[in-house]
């Protein structure tokens, strides 16, 4: 329970009616979840705007009203509060309520279209094995030292995401990593924070549904580095041609990292293969147990970011050395009766599908087929699905178009929008099946030994979404079932 007035400590107020000193138990912005004692925020959402549950969050106990607009008629013995802005409002509200934890801990964020979820991760690994309590908050969960809490979005919002992080400042944890979509910062629901530093991985086509354009997103993603303080660190990936364009005008530490020219943090790939990385690092050769280029620049994040916090820099690389990264990012299983390769990730964007499938070309002897199964999501950027297959088609031996999670979509359609990337060339190539489990199935059947299956767009996720349904679905796990039968 705290006083509105505290609450209210650095919120961009217009006007007040009523007392700032009623208690406040709760805060919330969904008048469903309303109790007595709960400050309503009214925020203006992309399907429902909260100014029409107004009324409703008052009958059913709400003592404190913040909106950007008030209505017509006020009640008596409720105080009104007038802002600009009530998303970010409840941001920093929400902060003031949990006695701002991220003050309290070293807060790292990742952004950027790919890598985020391994980055993250693999920091949460890393300061957890240099002997820190951690937190972690990403895409695959949210994880308190050997605590997992299931994770629902991205970034959760601002009162779910300070509350986390109280629970992480009071059960000991002194670093918390963690992903910072480009939804979350639009939405400001990471106001309020402070961070220690953030970190860019790269970006590329996405989310053109929600921001609009390309440069929109790439203004959105900037400004999570243009508000970070100047205590802080900004490091970023130069080798994106994006990379030094969000260090402009940060007033953070601006510290940059690359394989491919000069940089603060510097490192050079020597070797790639199914068995691991070699690489150097600011002069230092050292093995890691992760594949690919894409794993390079996360290892080398990473490592950049954490001496960047004051830790030592061999420690660092020799922990880093066994570290295995995220679940469904380019998670590998070979088959031990017929030496079948099955990688599943995430790659749900045509830059993290080329990345993957370019990995797995640059490593694998030539003789052997890459058979790759994908597909698209339903009420998503459409844009990107025929550019999805045409990625496919080019980097791959055989093709199987498949449903992901269709969501409200016909994913009938959803296929149909997909084969229009098809090259005139590879059609005999190329397969459509709608059913995902079955796609799989006969990606297997049509393996031969040493042949490698990629199951790219769910990676982590052990569901898929049907008419708002989500069933059990875990490609991993059918992979598994699939080349057992074999």
């Amino acid at each position: 329970m705290k006083l509105l007035k505290d609450i209210l400590y650095k919120v961009n107020i217009s006007a007040v009616s009523g007392p700032t000193t009623v208690d406040v138990t709760a805060l919330c912005f969904d008048s469903r979840q309303v109790a007595a004692g709960t400050a309503f925020f009214a925020i203006k959402g992309t399907q429902t705007d909260g100014h029409q549950y107004i009324q409703t969050a008052i009958e059913k106990g709400a003592r404190v009203i913040i909106a950007e607009q008030l209505p017509a008629d006020l009640t008596a013995d409720i105080t009104y509060v007038t802002t600009a802005n009530a998303a970010a409002a409840l941001a920093i509200a929400a902060a003031n309520f949990y006695d701002n934890p991220s003050e309290k801990i070293k807060l790292i964020g990742v952004t950027g279209t790919n890598g985020k979820t391994t980055t993250a991760t693999l920091l949460f690994q890393l300061f957890t094995k240099l002997g820190y309590q951690t937190g972690l908050l990403s895409t695959v969960q949210n994880q308190i030292g050997d605590e997992i809490i299931p994770s629902t979005h991205t970034t959760p919002d601002p009162v779910q995401l300070n509350r986390l992080l109280n629970l992480m400042v009071d059960k000991g944890c002194t670093h918390v990593c963690m992903e910072v979509s480009s939804h979350a910062i639009h939405q400001n629901r990471i106001a309020g924070l402070h961070f220690t530093g953030g970190i860019f991985t790269n970006i590329t086509h996405d989310h053109l549904d929600y921001h609009g354009t390309f440069e929109e997103y790439l203004r959105v993603k900037k400004s999570f580095f243009d508000h970070l303080p100047s205590a802080a660190f900004a490091l970023s990936n130069i080798d994106d041609k994006r990379g030094r364009v969000m260090l402009q005008n940060t007033k953070a530490t601006a510290k940059t990292y690359s394989i491919r020219t000069i940089a603060d943090f510097k490192a050079k790939l020597i070797e790639n293969g199914f068995d691991g990385l070699l690489m150097n690092v600011d002069g230092i050769d050292i093995h890691f147990r992760m594949i690919g280029l894409f794993n390079a620049y996360n290892l080398l994040a990473v490592y950049a970011a954490a001496v960047l916090c004051g830790e030592d820099k061999m420690q660092v690389l020799q922990q880093l050395s066994n570290l295995k990264g995220a679940e469904g990012r380019f998670d590998f299983i070979r088959s031990a009766t017929n030496k079948i390769i099955g990688i599943v990730d995430y790659a749900h964007t045509p830059d993290a599908l080329d990345n993957v499938i370019t990995t797995i070309n640059a490593i694998r002897g030539g003789n052997e087929q890459l058979i790759t199964v994908v597909g698209c999501g339903g009420d998503r950027d459409k844009t990107k699905r025929p550019i999805m297959a045409e990625i496919a088609c080019k980097g791959s031996t055989k093709i199987i178009l498949t449903s992901d999670n269709p969501r409200s979509e016909d994913p009938n359609a959803i296929l149909q929008e997909m084969q229009a990337g098809v090259l005139p060339s590879r059609r005999r190539d190329v397969l459509t099946i709608t059913d995902r489990k079955e796609a799989i199935r006969t990606a297997c059947s049509l393996a031969q030994p040493n042949d490698i299956i990629l199951v790219a767009g769910k990676g982590h996720e052990k569901y898929q979404e049907i008419n708002g349904v989500k069933n059990h679905f875990d490609d991993k796990e059918i992979l598994l079932e699939m080349l057992k039968e074999q």
